[in-house]
């Protein structure tokens, strides 16, 4: 700024100073939040879009300014300090308030812009999450989408996700937000070509009769939930006489006349009103697991992520589209 000092009032000049003292404090508080989450500056870095010595200095100058050490720092490891924890806390309460004043004043606008990380299980996140997600570029042209799919449970903090779909238990409360929007339920099924040429099973003891289709998970089939005779419920394990583990296809196989396969009735709805599958008299659970959305409290109140949050909940509340009929 010396270049305008004779030009420009000295209340001018210290007002630009102040402001740049608190950009460069902002990005330093960022920069410690986003580290602390990922746990490395090399994370971090890449959530920001910086590169990691710029948010190593950045932490750096913020424990200068502040006269404390917010990190512990190893050759293997970052940890907080004492003084970090309580700082890191603040500092949370800090961004949000930020992201609550933008989506105040991104609630008055038309249009959103920036990139939201998404990720979503395999074959729900095709089947039911994307036509709702890809809808909501329409109308907003800066809004971009990082959209990733995987069945394993992904951390949010470490992989630099905004918001997850997860099937299942929803994992650390302490870190992460959102709403149960659906449960899971599973029927057992199988094409009308394979049960008229092997008889319709009719009871948990009938299946051992049938050629029995696993979904695998790690490279082990996973059990079948069923209600038994006692109205507990219990954890079946088959003798699969097919493994496959990909849901698409293993709904594709039973459609094909395989044979008998347990599948969640968001993959097996349409083949079930069509009459090209045919759900078993033998019952499972209404509420099998749970379909959570899922986003980390420190990005609770962005606005990009709620509108994609409130939109994938419209879509799936009160009642799932493949429940509805």
């Amino acid at each position: 700024m010396g270049l305008y000092r004779d030009i420009l009032p000295d209340h001018f000049l210290s007002l630009v100073s102040n402001l740049m003292t608190i950009l460069s404090q902002l990005q330093g508080i960022a920069a410690f939040v986003h580290t602390v989450e990922t746990g490395s500056f090399t994370a971090a870095a890449a959530r920001m879009g910086l590169s990691k010595s710029t948010t190593g200095k950045g932490v750096a100058r913020l424990e200068s300014g502040l006269g404390v050490r917010l990190l512990n720092r190893t050759t293997r490891n970052l940890s907080l300090t004492t003084e970090g924890q309580d700082y890191y806390r603040s500092c949370v309460a800090i961004l949000e308030e930020l992201g609550a004043a933008e989506g105040r004043l991104g609630s008055g606008r038309d249009s959103l812009s920036g990139t939201v990380r998404i990720n979503l299980p395999i074959s729900f996140g095709r089947l039911h999450c994307m036509p709702i997600i890809t809808a909501l570029t329409v109308g907003h042209p800066a809004l971009r989408l990082d959209v990733t799919f995987a069945d394993r449970r992904v951390d949010l903090a470490e992989e630099g996700i905004d918001l997850v779909v997860r099937l299942g238990h929803p994992g650390d409360q302490s870190s992460l937000t959102g709403r149960r929007v659906a449960w899971q339920r599973s029927v057992i099924c199988a094409s009308p070509s394979y049960l008229e040429r092997h008889g319709r099973p009719g009871t948990i003891a009938d299946l051992t009769k049938h050629d029995c289709l696993a979904f695998a998970r790690d490279g082990r089939p996973l059990p079948w939930t069923v209600i038994g005779d006692d109205e507990a419920v219990h954890a079946l394990t088959i003798e699969p006489r097919h493994v496959v583990s990909h849901g698409e296809a293993l709904r594709d196989a039973v459609v094909s006349g395989l044979g008998l396969a347990y599948l969640s009735t968001w993959l097996a709805a349409e083949d079930l009103r069509c009459g090209r599958l045919e759900a078993l008299p033998i019952p499972t659970p209404d509420e099998e697991a749970a379909i959570s959305i899922l986003w980390h409290r420190s990005r609770e109140r962005s606005h990009k992520v709620r509108f994609v949050a409130d939109a994938l909940i419209a879509a799936f509340t009160p009642v799932p589209p493949w429940e509805e009929s």
